[in-house]
């Protein structure tokens, strides 16, 4: 595929022992025919599970396992220099929080401030990012605390499991599966120090995962990994408090085996939310009302895989590429730009224990 008419798209992936993966990869992707090209490694790293570029992007931060890091142990977050022009990945720094492993990762609208979670250790950190994208050391690490939800076995304890920058990059946002709680921090981009503002709590047993906002900032959309759903926030424009307005499921009716969700995005243009179940191996595809951010069930749909942790939609909406971490492949979709739904173009690409999608600037 020649790379003027491509889009470069990165996967995290798990990196086990006796596994093929050997950390971020790349590939080609032809937005005219929905083509895949065969996966080239793009940089070496342990675990980079989850990715988020700077609004620069030409940084990206990936989630790592290195040991102990400039004397701290535990879970750590590299900064890689992107160029565009070969796809690589060039090591800037790894820096490490002194606490768990980590499992998600974002950057706020500055630039200025990286934010990670540790599910196990129950914490949240904060990163500077110094003018060259590298990372200074961990600002805050703070733990998660509150009442434990209903499900004994999911719930022992709290799990922060994903963080998201309110589009005024005012807040951000926790979702704690273990606890039914999103918390919201206020930012410092100037010290990278985070500040509890405020915390709403979930449908018990719900299990908040994942999250996303509306481009207009007005509604917050969480996928429930637990009871499958997806709840509907508005978002009160002085405080960033949430008030739930609805919540849909994303499995079949009827449907009684086992599943768990992953993650939820907006399409592009706003009009059409999407949801992934594993177990039942699916994505789920809402209608969206702009005035009131209701959201109308249109299909369900295989994911053309097992387990798929994670996926994405191109800028212009078109496609959508989901990553299915235990069948290593990811998979293709043609999204109807008037319904929203899905069908299957027939390209996919092999990509080892691939648990997270994101597209090159």
């Amino acid at each position: 595929m020649p790379l003027a008419t491509t889009l470069l798209v990165l996967f995290g992936t798990y990196t086990p022992a006796g596994g093929t993966s050997r950390g971020i990869y790349s590939a080609q992707f032809d937005p005219a025919t929905g083509a895949l090209s065969a996966p080239v490694l793009a940089g070496e790293a342990a675990n980079p599970t989850f990715l988020a570029w700077r609004p620069d992007g030409r940084t990206l931060y990936a989630l790592t396992e290195k040991g102990t890091v400039n004397g701290k142990a535990g879970g750590a977050l590299a900064a890689f220099r992107f160029d565009p022009a070969t796809g690589k990945l060039a090591p800037l720094n790894v820096e490490a929080t002194g606490g768990g492993p980590l499992a998600h990762v974002n950057v706020d609208r500055t630039g200025r401030v990286a934010v990670c979670i540790s599910y196990h250790a129950s914490e949240v950190a904060s990163f500077p990012i110094q003018a060259d994208g590298s990372l200074g050391p961990c600002a805050t690490l703070v733990k998660t605390t509150g009442s434990l939800g209903p499900n004994a076995k999911r719930q022992e304890k709290p799990h922060p499991h994903s963080l998201t920058f309110s589009p005024d990059n005012r807040y951000v946002y926790v979702c704690d599966l273990g606890l039914d709680r999103i918390f919201r921090y206020t930012i410092d981009p100037a010290t990278a120090k985070l500040t509890l503002a405020g915390e709403t709590a979930t449908a018990p047993g719900a299990g908040p995962r994942h999250s996303k906002f509306s481009a207009d900032g007005k509604f917050f959309y969480v996928i429930n990994e637990l009871d499958c759903t997806v709840a509907v926030y508005g978002v009160d424009a002085a405080t960033g408090a949430l008030t739930a307005l609805q919540s849909v499921a994303t499995l079949p009716a009827g449907f009684r085996g086992e599943s768990i969700c992953a993650e939820i995005r907006l399409s592009p243009d706003g009009r059409f939310v999407y949801g992934s179940n594993r177990g039942h191996d699916s994505l789920a595809v809402f209608a969206r009302d702009a005035a009131t951010g209701r959201l109308t069930p249109v299909e369900i749909v295989s994911c053309g895989g097992k387990h798929p942790r994670n996926f994405n939609l191109t800028a212009d909406g078109r496609w959508l590429l989901c990553a299915s971490r235990d069948t290593d492949n990811v998979v293709v979709f043609r999204v109807d730009a008037t319904t929203g739904r899905l069908t299957p173009a027939g390209q996919e690409t092999k990509v080892p224990q691939a648990v997270c999608v994101l597209f090159a600037p």
